[in-house]
């Protein structure tokens, strides 16, 4: 029996499942449609939004929200549009395997900024996620001059690892980037 045990791979490398769908008290969280490439294309058109993160070209165009949207179809990770009642997509939450590792990533449409909805987007995936790998670490991480993100991290109970240099595509520089983990016993919900 312990030479099962060993023989299975660790539940950090397993796939996630299908990107379920979350309701909280604000928002729908759900999988993302073709259809939500215009709101894509308009939010991380936004040089306040893209310069915050490290994977997102500037500018920003709809073709590229299409190829996103195309190269994640079938991906196993979770990609979740955040929706409002209505369901005009403001914004993502995605947790994805890089490197062997968990990693929570995030941005929000300018005009929601402010309101703490990314707080409690980022709370219910990070709590959907530790219900589905509670042994997992989760990491993430934010520039150092994004002090909201930074804050929103602090609230879920994320902690400093380091803090080192990451290429932005969109700044097209190198810049100070504080990588962050956090474990289901630190998490605390909003």
């Amino acid at each position: 029996m312990t030479a099962t045990l060993l023989a299975r791979p660790p539940r950090t490398m397993g796939a996630l499942g299908p990107c379920p769908i979350i309701e909280t008290r604000h928002l729908v969280l759900r999988a993302h449609r073709t259809s939500d490439a215009d709101a894509i294309a308009n939010s991380l058109g936004d040089w306040q939004v893209t310069r915050m993160l490290s994977r997102v070209p500037a500018p920003y165009s709809r073709s590229d929200a299409v190829d996103w949207l195309n190269a994640n179809r079938t991906s196993t990770d979770w990609h979740f549009a955040i929706t409002e009642g209505d369901g005009v997509h403001i914004g993502c939450v995605a947790v994805e395997l890089r490197h062997g590792r968990w990693h929570l990533g995030y941005w929000l449409n300018r005009f929601y900024w402010g309101q703490g909805l990314m707080t409690e987007a980022a709370g219910a995936v990070v709590e959907r996620f530790f219900r589905r790998m509670p042994e997992t670490v989760l990491h993430s991480g934010a520039f150092a001059d994004n002090a909201a993100s930074l804050r929103i991290q602090e609230k879920l109970g994320f902690s400093i690892l380091r803090c080192a240099d990451l290429f932005s595509m969109a700044r097209n520089a190198m810049a100070p980037h504080l990588e962050t983990s956090l474990t289901a016993e630190a998490f605390r919900q909003p």
